[in-house]
């Protein structure tokens, strides 16, 4: 049997063919380059297609790739697990490109071409698919400004287009790219190019963006040649960049603006220019066309699956609708291309970078509207979920309580009407690694997480290999690499998500369910949610602190029912039966986590429990809990908070089977959310019944500290702020700081020269870096290095525990295993970071089991510093080359420190 698919044009006058005949059980595959209606009917009479199928030595196709090629509607986005590759960073497969001869090239320079390409990515398809990935997505593989000079910093990333139909030729070229893809047909996965609709490269720019009149943007208006000498895009009509010159002003591809001043202006950030690159104009027609042309060339060229749309929030949402639904013969809507190509599921989901504080959904909610109006307007089908990645590193690598998980989980199922399209994940290239502030514990438990919950789970490269460096390399040859490849199949973590990927494959319910939270905690501990898919459940199960947590939820499962472990982190099998009234009551070990399944024809007997009761629960002056209740006579009980076993308060029942206590609280830095409390009895499991608490704790000053202004300058006294206007206003200079205390927590309070927000910044500040060490009195041990800023504490000052700020991390170490090169141990224990734009300062809270088991803050030593940080703190040179501070005398091993308060003593 001969079946031929003709392939439409942009123009949709001129069609590609595509042939296959089945000889026997074999299936033989041909296809053609662009002819005319007219001329596929001539063929097609006269047979050639079968003449060209039997000339042509073909492979057989695979039965996957049979099953994308002719059932491509069975393609669900649900089901797959999408690996994302940048493609400079992940593999060379041919070194013949790496160097173009600009410059541009230096696999020692984080910030130029490193030598990846679109034939290595080819070359480790086994590794990408052995890890249980269904899905590539890889970084924009168009033609790229390779440097731009004003920033000294090159497109190595792909998103600094100068052409959008031509390959770049660092990564290969159109056939390499149709190579990849053809291979990836044959496994049956699927290709997600990512794109860019908001901008090109930096050609253009104001000499003096502060002066800058929308009436004349000829005025002050400057062209820039980058590292090639051109000082626009080639591709037309983008190559029309000149507002000098009266028809492109005309022509109005661009918006000619300066850079975003105030994010909190939305037609600054959808005209203006969004950290230098030339804004596109994408409310013009033509505009429009031309990047429909563009892309759609990808999906007819290479048969792209779906496409990643960077920087959404920096156009209107509007756009979309133009984007992926136009009716236009010469250049469709993406989606309407699609499905002309036999692609009806094609997906597109967009990056709006936007992430949550805990117990909130602004930035949800923005996220939403890019996927559907107000008015049901069909949009694109997924967004990245931002929010929950804030939610998953809150939890699993800065110790908040896993009630901050259960809000979210609940804010997305009802904030969106389709989740289960909106790709996971735990880091990328835009943020920190998990593992720069997590351990490789949490990051376990984050990725299980996102294999157990609506979305698609979506690995970014080198995750799976431990990756500490936000852009290290794969190969050994690359920039970051340590020398070596990375594609080791044995590492635990690569090990852990292809297990998960098999885990979420043969469990509908993990890929379709809807989550009900069942159990949550306000402190760093257990959680739950079952996955329910009809008759199909998975009952999720965690424990997110250091230390045993114990469990009680109430589930409205049947009593008695025995639930077995399918998958846990720790290897071993688990069991649990719920107790009367479906309560589910189980010890969890520390940092353990379980996906469970019913055994259904199991029924255990259920003994019920004896009486256990809180009667009353007050708080004193101080905040702290009276706790008075009953139970049996002479019975010894567990008065546990937020499940912390190991804290328990161990009570004994007297006569009359009364018993008092009093809870320090003092661990509570949020008065807004409340804590669960209850009484356990370990010999049976059997509890109280939990009692939600909320406490508003004082504060007490102990210290204060002016700072003089003006003397962030540096040990040296000469160190200046990198060239970026955003550093313009000094946000780096400390005035004043305030300490103050609540039983053993801590709370200190920054004023600042400024709070600079260009970025979007989820902690509220950006172009500035805090850390702060503590040194605990008494405590043995202890480290003078101040990790990674190449110099030693002052005054012989020892820390113990040290935080680390910028606008996208937070985290907390102890000094165990840390050294100059070394961050330490990270802790489970999250700080709070409060931000005061407008009245220029951030406040720290750091709560009390932070610091261990101290009596006091008595005798502490505090010393707090800033600078700034981009994937690790940011660099130092004499010429203050790209964005890295500027001292005349400048090394590699200049001291990381712009301006500090300390070593202080804290006295209560």
């Amino acid at each position: 049997m001969v079946a031929i698919a003709w392939i439409p044009g942009v123009d949709l006058q001129t069609y590609s063919w595509c042939a296959s005949v089945e000889i026997g059980a074999t299936t033989r595959q041909a296809s053609g380059p662009q002819r005319s209606s007219a001329l596929m009917n001539s063929y097609a009479r006269i047979g050639l297609l079968t003449a060209a199928l039997s000339l042509t030595p073909l492979a057989p196709a695979s039965n996957a790739a049979q099953q994308k090629q002719h059932s491509a509607d069975r393609i669900d986005w649900r089901d797959q697990v999408i690996y994302f590759v940048m493609i400079d960073r992940f593999a060379d497969g041919d070194p013949d490109n790496n160097d173009q001869g600009t410059g541009e090239y230096d696999s020692k320079d984080g910030r130029k071409f490193s030598g990846g390409d679109l034939a290595g990515i080819a070359q480790q398809l086994d590794y990408i698919e052995g890890l249980g990935a269904t899905a590539l997505w890889i970084t924009p593989p168009v033609a790229n400004q390779w440097w731009d000079s004003n920033v000294q910093f090159g497109g190595y990333h792909g998103y600094w287009a100068q052409d959008f139909k031509h390959v770049d030729a660092h990564f290969g070229d159109l056939q390499a790219y149709r190579a990849l893809g053809q291979q990836l047909d044959q496994r049956g996965m699927q290709l997600v190019q990512d794109v860019v609709v908001n901008h090109v490269g930096n050609y253009f720019g104001y000499a003096d963006p502060m002066a800058y009149d929308a009436q004349h943007r000829e005025q002050g208006f400057r062209r820039y040649r980058d590292g090639e000498g051109r000082s626009a895009p080639s591709q037309a009509p983008f190559d029309q960049n000149d507002v000098n010159d009266p028809k492109q002003r005309a022509a109005a591809i661009y918006h000619f603006t300066p850079p975003i001043r105030s994010h909190q202006d939305q037609q600054q950030e959808w005209d203006w220019q969004l950290a230098d690159l030339d804004d596109l104009n994408t409310e013009n027609r033509t505009v429009r066309r031309a990047l429909r042309d563009s892309y759609g060339y990808w999906m007819r060229e290479v048969g792209v699956d779906a496409f990643r749309v960077d920087t959404a929030f920096y156009v209107p949402p509007e756009y979309f609708e133009d984007f992926l639904f136009a009716r236009d013969r010469k250049a469709p809507g993406i989606m309407r291309l699609a499905k002309s190509l036999g692609k009806p599921e094609f997906h597109v989901f967009g990056e709006g970078f936007g992430i949550d504080a805990p117990f909130t959904d602004a930035a949800a909610r923005r996220i939403d509207a890019y996927m559907r109006g107000t008015k049901g307007e069909r949009r694109m089908p997924g967004m990245i979920n931002f929010p929950l990645y804030g939610s998953l590193l809150d939890v699993f690598a800065r110790g908040q309580g896993t009630d901050v998980l259960a809000h979210r989980i609940e804010s997305m199922m009802e904030v969106h009407e389709n989740p289960h399209l909106m790709p996971t994940f735990v880091d990328n290239h835009d943020v920190d690694r998990f593992l720069a502030g997590g351990s490789v514990a949490g990051l376990h438990q984050a990725l299980m997480s996102i294999f157990a919950l609506p979305g698609i789970p979506t690995i970014y490269y080198g995750t799976e290999q431990q990756f500490r460096l936000q852009r290290g390399s794969m190969f050994a040859s690359g920039v970051e690499s340590g020398g070596q490849n990375h594609f080791n199949r044995d590492v635990t973590t690569y090990q852990l998500i292809r297990k998960l990927a098999d885990l979420r494959r043969d469990h509908v319910a993990l890929r379709r369910g809807q989550p009900t939270v069942l159990h949550r905690s306000a402190s760093a501990g257990a959680m739950a949610w079952l996955m329910s898919a009809g008759e199909n459940e998975n009952l999720v199960l965690l424990n997110s602190a250091d230390a045993p947590r114990l469990l009680v939820a109430d589930t409205k499962l049947p009593a008695g029912s025995r639930w077995v472990s399918v998958f846990s982190l720790d290897g071993q099998t688990h069991s649990t039966v719920l107790q009367a009234d479906g309560r589910l009551s189980v010890e969890l070990p520390a940092r353990s986590g379980m996906v469970m399944v019913v055994q259904s024809d199991v029924r255990a007997k259920v003994v019920p429990c004896g009486p256990i009761a809180l009667d009353t629960v007050q708080a004193d002056a101080a905040g702290d809990l009276r706790v008075a209740g009953h139970a049996d006579s002479k019975q010894d009980l567990l008065l546990v908070l937020d499940g912390a076993l190991d804290q328990a308060q161990a009570v004994t029942t007297d006569a009359n089977g009364a018993f008092q206590a009093q809870v320090a609280t003092d661990s509570w830095i949020d008065p807004t959310q409340p804590h669960a409390l209850w009484a356990y009895r370990s010999t049976d499991g059997c509890s109280s019944a939990i009692q939600a608490i909320k406490t508003h704790r004082p504060w007490q000053d102990i210290a204060a500290v002016d700072d003089p202004a003006g003397d962030d300058t540096g040990p040296s006294g000469d160190y200046e702020y990198p060239a970026d206007r955003g550093y313009r206003t000094r946000p780096g200079d400390i005035r004043h700081m305030q300490v103050s205390r609540s039983g053993r927590a801590l709370r200190i309070h920054l004023q600042m020269a400024d709070i600079v927000q260009q970025w979007q910044p989820a902690n509220g500040f950006d172009h500035v870096a805090f850390t702060a060490f503590f040194e605990i009195p008494g405590a043995p041990g202890g480290v003078r290095a101040m990790p990674l800023q190449f110099a030693d504490l002052p005054d012989d000052m020892r820390w113990h525990r040290r935080w680390r700020a910028h606008g996208w991390s937070n985290s907390l170490f102890s000094s165990a295993g840390a050294s100059a090169e070394r961050e330490g141990q990270g802790l489970d224990q999250g700080a709070r970071i409060a931000v005061d734009a407008a009245g220029k300062s951030v406040s720290i809270t750091i709560p009390a089991a932070a610091f261990g088991d101290i009596a006091s803050l008595e005798g502490m030593r505090l010393y707090v510093n800033t600078w700034d940080y981009d994937g690790g703190y940011r660099g130092i040179s004499a010429e203050g080359r790209g964005l890295s501070f500027r001292s005349q005398n400048a090394t590699d091993a200049s001291p990381r420190v712009l301006d500090a308060i300390g070593p202080i003593e804290l006295r209560e």
